[in-house]
């Protein structure tokens, strides 16, 4: 079977409380710009917040990388990439572009890390969650 790339994209409108006193994002925002495309990557692949902890766990991030390119600025619109990273680890790994949306222009990139904690006492588990595996095989990754 072949290996699948998992990608999901989504649109955001920069808001006029995300830029600073230059009218430029301000860079701390990129971080929920990246979550906006994890949280639209878990529910079209039903890899959300709420499905990882139904089966027991959390998944803080440990890991978190960002690289600017350009600005955005008030009112223009961006396309968040999300690319699903297969790693053999107990760990999800995430690769984000942000594109705006307008001029094609390739605004940041970047990737975070999560790993699997147990929900009630957040021990860390060091063994790929069986869930989490079948998940990976459905959608063909392994």
């Amino acid at each position: 079977m072949e290996k699948l790339d998992l990608v999901c994209e989504t649109k955001l409108r920069v808001r006029f409380n995300e830029v600073d006193a230059l009218r430029i994002v301000w860079h701390g925002h990129y971080v929920n710009y990246f979550e906006d495309g994890r949280q639209a990557f878990g529910r079209k692949y039903n890899l959300s917040y709420l499905d990882v902890f139904e089966h027991g766990f959390s998944t803080p991030i440990v890991e978190f990388h960002v690289n600017h390119k350009l600005p955005l600025t008030f009112g223009e619109e961006a396309i968040v990439k999300t690319k699903f990273i297969n790693t053999p680890a107990a760990k999800i790994k995430f690769e984000y572009e942000i594109y705006n949306a307008e001029t094609k222009a390739l605004v940041a990139t970047g990737y975070s890390i999560q790993v699997f904690c147990h929900k009630d006492t957040y021990a860390l588990e060091l063994n790929t969650p069986d869930f989490y595996q079948k998940w990976k095989e459905k959608w063909g990754v392994v």
